[in-house]
């Protein structure tokens, strides 16, 4: 097999052949069909989440079933899987349905070994180690082991090599607003970024009960993208100050507002739009101690600040709903998407930093 492997912080990735172990207990062999780039692919390559080097990232990938270790009966080869977020499924977040907060989140996401300390199954043609199991599979690969327990099963009629960004950026953004959030009938949303988080919430949110769906961006192309996708109002960061757009477009405060740029400005921007009994839900990736500063009696006011991670919610329900409401045409996610081969890694995730792209996905060869 060959992964795209990168060996320094902010060092390239090149591709290479690479050797890894067969599925153990509860494991998944998936021959990857595609997956897509995500800014925390990014984030970790430059040091920002630890994530040891050398090693394989890749988090948003979707495949097929290629063999499966003892004890697994939820996949059988040939099956067609979205590999989503890894969880114990014994801590009591998970046993209480709640698995993006599984306690042994850090272990499974960024420690670059396989569950529980045993040794990453990924090795270099000379038998060095490299890390891996990056979000629980490291799908900047051909072949890539993930928990059976991570995996979605997805149907024949949708592209295969499409559906990967639905584990990540895509579930981070719709899940927000469709798990997290919840508008109510007549309410209004206010979503900083339109990148594929942000543009995922607004496609969302045009499913939801909101009424009022305002996006705020500092690139016009991007905002005129959202107002095709559902965005009732948009506001140029660059032109106005987005707070008071924001109050002047709702007549007061906004009833929800989501911060997707992990920009530390704009989550003061995003928790001074709502307001009593408002929600600010902030799912933009940010550097490791990156800190903010709230106004705190305005937040006393009934104001909730709300941390989601990948938009909270179980994989294999945000998925499935998304899929079907890409079937429905309700979910066009498509419409962010720019293909890439897999020896094109490098620049794919260049091309999403540089705004150049919205959504890049890698397809594997063969």
């Amino acid at each position: 097999m060959q992964a795209a492997v990168f060996d320094t912080r902010d060092g390239p990735f090149h591709v290479e052949d690479v050797e890894i172990d067969e599925p153990g207990p509860g494991e998944v062999l998936i021959r990857v069909a595609a997956t897509g780039i995500c800014h925390t692919d990014g984030l970790a390559r430059h040091g920002d989440l630890p994530f040891p080097a050398p090693g394989v990232l890749g988090h948003e990938g979707a495949g097929t079933v290629a063999a499966v270790g003892p004890g697994v009966a939820s996949v059988g080869e040939g099956d067609r899987v979205v590999m989503g977020w890894p969880w114990c499924g014994e801590c009591r977040n998970c046993l209480a349905g709640e698995p993006r907060y599984c306690a042994r989140l850090g272990e499974l996401l960024v420690s670059g070994v396989r569950p529980g300390g045993r040794p990453s199954a990924l090795r270099r043609a000379d038998g060095s180690v490299l890390h891996g199991h990056f979000f629980g599979q490291s799908s900047f690969a051909t072949f890539a082991l993930s928990q059976a327990r991570s995996l979605v099963t997805v149907p024949a009629d949708v592209p295969l090599e499409l559906l990967g960004p639905l584990a990540c950026g895509m579930s981070t953004g719709a899940g927000a607003v469709l798990t997290t959030l919840r508008p109510e009938a007549g309410s209004s949303l206010v979503v900083y970024g339109t990148g594929s988080v942000g543009l995922a919430a607004i496609m969302a949110a045009r499913n939801s009960g909101a009424t009022t769906i305002v996006a705020v961006d500092p690139v016009s192309s991007r905002l005129a993208l959202a107002r095709e996708l559902g965005a009732t109002h948009t506001i140029d960061a660059l032109q106005d100050d987005p707070v008071a757009a924001v109050h002047d477009i709702c007549g007061g405060p906004a009833d929800n507002a989501l911060e997707c740029t992990g920009i530390i400005s704009v989550v003061r921007q995003a928790a001074d739009s709502v307001g009593m009994l408002g929600t600010c839900a902030l799912i933009g990736g940010a550097p490791a101690g990156a800190e903010f500063s709230l106004d705190h009696l305005t937040t006393l006011w009934g104001k909730r600040i709300v941390g989601v991670l990948g938009g909270g919610g179980r994989s294999d329900q945000i998925i499935g709903a998304l899929v079907d409401l890409y079937r429905q045409g309700r979910f066009p996610f498509d419409r962010l998407v720019s293909w890439f081969a897999f020896d094109e890694v490098e620049e794919a995730l260049n091309a999403s930093y540089a705004g150049k792209v919205i959504k890049p996905i890698v397809r594997m060869p063969g």
